[in-house]
């Protein structure tokens, strides 16, 4: 039979199981300080920023590169808010979290590139090809 709950250890993020052990309900560091939430506020203030001014100045003259600029911007962005906010590293949770992280990522790239590869495939193989002289001449 199991030992009644103890309400002081339960209010202080911990209980005891049937053998008389200690479970911590909450991991060291699981929740950020003011400190890191300003830290992160920060950053993403500055990570939104700059792709902004690259945008609006026209700093960039290419518009490919600057949207591979802005791109590496979101990723890091993305990275910002999940250590941050989201508090993922590969300690949380035992490291189930980053490797759900993982996975993620993994089916989303596999997503989006099987789905631009069949939209060019799709606009190659299907699409009438019509010379610029057909174009001018159709109603």
């Amino acid at each position: 039979m199991s030992q009644p709950h103890d309400t002081h250890a339960m209010a202080h993020g911990h209980s005891h199981d049937e053998h008389g052990g200690e479970h911590h309900a909450h991991e060291e560091g699981a929740h950020g300080s003011m400190r890191d939430y300003v830290i992160g506020f920060v950053l993403s203030v500055i990570l939104t920023a700059i792709p902004f001014w690259l945008v609006m100045g026209n700093v960039i003259q290419d518009p490919g590169t600057t949207a591979l600029v802005i791109l590496g911007f979101a990723v890091v962005q993305i990275v910002v808010q999940m250590v941050y906010f989201l508090h993922m590293n590969a300690r949380s949770e035992g490291g189930w979290n980053m490797l759900a992280l993982m996975f993620t990522v993994v089916l989303v790239v596999i997503v989006l590139a099987g789905s631009l590869w069949v939209m060019h495939h799709m606009n190659a193989n299907m699409m009438p090809h019509i010379s610029t002289h057909d174009a001018r001449v159709m109603p």
